[in-house]
């Protein structure tokens, strides 16, 4: 018998230190466990402040984006206001110059050996031309304005033609 209660308590302290090992093991785990749960609310706990803060800015943009949008939206409004007013003149100019009558060339003069414009005498240097425009009169080189193909004429029968060259 006394070797039956030695084998018991040989077994008996065997289990209990197999008891105690898985014991330690056990709480081993749950600490690393538990640190994992810690870890995980931190990282749960940046993520939601992370996403408030995106969600922040996200409404700070938006606001901002309307604001803008505001601006622009008025700033084209006034755009076509002012272009309005600037057709609105631009009609009431016309009608005050529609009324208006260009200068008509001068007559030529009788003396066929005078320049039509500044009445100078035709001579041997002096080339007279004949304005292939308006007027038909007889006019100098420096009275005259080169047309190319067309010849030339005299400056008022141009500047009619063409009145952005004056």
């Amino acid at each position: 018998l006394p070797q039956r209660l030695a084998s018991l308590a040989a077994a008996a302290q065997e289990e209990t230190w197999q008891s105690r090992q898985q014991l330690q093991a056990q709480r081993q785990e749950m600490a690393r466990l538990q640190e994992e749960l810690s870890r995980a609310r931190q990282d749960g706990e940046r993520w939601a402040s992370a996403l408030q803060r995106a969600q922040r800015e996200a409404l700070e943009r938006e606001a901002t984006r309307g604001a803008e949008q505001a601006r622009q939206q008025e700033l084209v409004r006034d755009m076509k206001e002012r272009l309005l007013e600037l057709l609105r003149e631009k009609d009431a100019l016309w009608q005050k110059t529609e009324g208006i009558d260009t200068p008509v060339p001068s007559p030529v003069p009788r003396d066929p050996g005078l320049c039509a414009r500044c009445h100078k005498d035709f001579r041997l240097l002096s080339r007279r031309y004949n304005c292939s425009r308006l007027c038909q009169g007889k006019v100098c080189h420096t009275c005259s304005v080169d047309m190319g193909k067309h010849g030339r004429c005299c400056l008022i029968c141009y500047q009619q033609r063409h009145p952005q060259a004056t």
